[in-house]
């Protein structure tokens, strides 16, 4: 899971908002100001289950030096959605 979910800096952060953009989802801000210093991102990759070749790619970023806890900030700015995992 991305370490993103539970840090202050989600909603302005330029690397979260790239990995929204790979995941296809709705941006928490469409102009994000905060460069993050050293984000360290995983990047899965999978065939899909399908009859047809696609390939799926999964972004999560595991490791910040920016990263400040702040536990349940995506889910506040997002209340009923389901936490992107």
């Amino acid at each position: 899971m991305c370490i993103c979910v539970n840090c202050h800096h989600v909603d302005d952060c330029i690397t979260y908002h790239a990995v929204e953009t790979q995941h296809q989802q709705p941006h928490l801000t469409d102009a994000p100001g905060f460069e993050p210093c050293q984000p360290t991102i995983n990047v899965n990759i999978r065939n899909s289950t399908h009859k047809h070749t696609e390939v799926q790619m999964e972004w999560d970023v595991v490791g910040c030096e920016s990263f400040v806890e702040e536990a349940g900030k995506w889910s506040r700015l997002r209340p009923g959605e389901l936490i992107p995992t």
